[in-house]
């Protein structure tokens, strides 16, 4: 395990139970791997020891989802002895979060909620990722999320929402190109505006994904292969922003894992494009 080694500019995958035994027993050719924090959060077991091993070959991402960064409860310091605890034993390129809330009065929901695009809610958020940053003394990423009605307090844009976020905090953006069709969609806004007013230095990830579009509205699953137009959207991005490290995220009805390979080799070509491009 190389400490301190950071994501390559690459497509990885996103690492769920079903393939651990697999990735451990083959070690395909992945650039690298992002696990979701709060699975390992156990001082011991053989989910901690197959992360560790699975760490001692790859580079490794960790995403959580259970910090609800956006909600008025007090920020969970046991979660965050815990997120500190694992990053000091696997040593991490890169720790992200979400740019949303999960839980208030004390009860946890098992979903990621948008936050009322408002001042007062980015005021509220730089505090909280300022907190955070402070405990684990490291600059953390944050995602933006997607989301299906928007508030009637809303006065500014999402775009200008997470970008404000990541200036005032000195953070990371961890782009999700999925969600931003997702919403574009759903709310009919432009999703090149979106990303034009996206911090290009700041990006230090990207994640694509599926959604659904059987109902009135695109649902974001993590359940499929990513849609053309999410394809053209990261396309557009990368050519925007440079190549950066990408993941392939897939979280339900999870598929083989050459399914995965073969969703990462499309996002490859991407990314050896834009560098063929810039040469």
């Amino acid at each position: 395990m190389t400490p301190g080694q950071a994501l390559p500019v690459a497509a990885g995958i996103g690492l769920r139970a079903p393939h651990v035994g697999y990735v451990k027993a083959q070690r395909p050719p992945v650039a690298w791997f992002e696990v979701h924090s709060e699975n390992y959060f156990a001082e011991g077991g053989p989910a901690i020891a197959s992360l560790e091993r699975i760490r001692a070959d790859y580079p490794l991402s960790l995403h959580g989802v259970g910090l609800s960064l956006g909600s008025t409860d007090p920020l969970s310091r046991a979660h965050l002895a815990k997120l500190a605890s694992l990053i000091a034993r696997v040593e991490p390129a890169l720790v992200s979060e979400h740019l949303s809330w999960s839980g208030v009065g004390g009860r946890h929901f098992n979903d990621l909620f948008p936050l009322p695009c408002t001042d007062e809610a980015v005021a509220h958020v730089c505090s909280r990722v300022a907190e955070v940053q402070d405990i684990l003394g490291r600059v953390i990423a944050v995602e933006n999320v997607s989301s299906y009605v928007g508030f009637a307090d809303s006065d500014i844009a999402e775009w200008e929402f997470v970008a404000a976020v990541v200036a005032r905090t000195g953070c990371k953006l961890l782009l999700d190109v999925n969600n931003v069709y997702v919403n574009a969609v759903n709310h009919g806004f432009d999703a090149e505006t979106y990303l034009a007013a996206m911090p290009g230095d700041a990006v230090a990830e990207i994640h694509l994904a599926g959604f659904d579009a059987r109902g009135p509205c695109l649902i974001d699953t993590h359940g499929a292969r990513v849609a053309p137009e999410v394809w053209a959207l990261y396309r557009s991005a990368i050519e925007r922003f440079g190549a950066r490290p990408t993941l392939i995220e897939w979280d339900v009805d999870i598929p083989e894992f050459s399914v995965l390979e073969t969703e990462a080799l499309a996002a490859t070509t991407i990314l050896e494009s834009r560098d063929a491009i810039a040469a």
